[in-house]
């Protein structure tokens, strides 16, 4: 399971990282909430793609399982956004590499906490 999470964040991420350059460089917007869009809707990506490959055969119903995940994708969007803004302010890192460097942490919490209390496959 952990490798196919590995996968489909990869794709999610990579999507998240896109949205976040456009919404910044083209759109004029500014870097944390840009970052808050990109994290939704690629969460939303990761969870569509998780529940079909990641999380195959769990019980959850679709609705109830999207909740959850958005619970706990929330629990990794305050993480994200509070160590993204830490990282902005007090180092001289680009956003795109502190974002990088965000995401791991946020993302392993938020895969556990799916694996563990959503799809109940840990």
């Amino acid at each position: 399971m952990l490798a196919r999470n590995t996968a489909v964040s990869c794709i999610a991420f990579a999507f998240d990282l896109v949205l976040l350059w456009a919404l910044v460089r083209w759109a004029g917007m500014a870097k944390l909430p840009a970052a808050a869009m990109g994290f939704v809707a690629a969460n939303t990506l990761h969870y569509v793609l998780g529940r079909s490959w990641i999380f195959r055969g769990t019980e959850r119903g679709v609705a109830a399982g999207y909740l959850f995940f958005l619970v706990n994708s929330g629990i990794g969007m305050v993480v994200t956004m509070t160590l993204y803004a830490a990282f902005l302010r007090f180092t001289s890192l680009d956003y795109m590499m502190a974002r990088v460097i965000v995401s791991v942490f946020a993302g392993l919490a938020v895969f556990l906490l799916n694996a563990m209390l959503n799809f109940r496959r840990l």
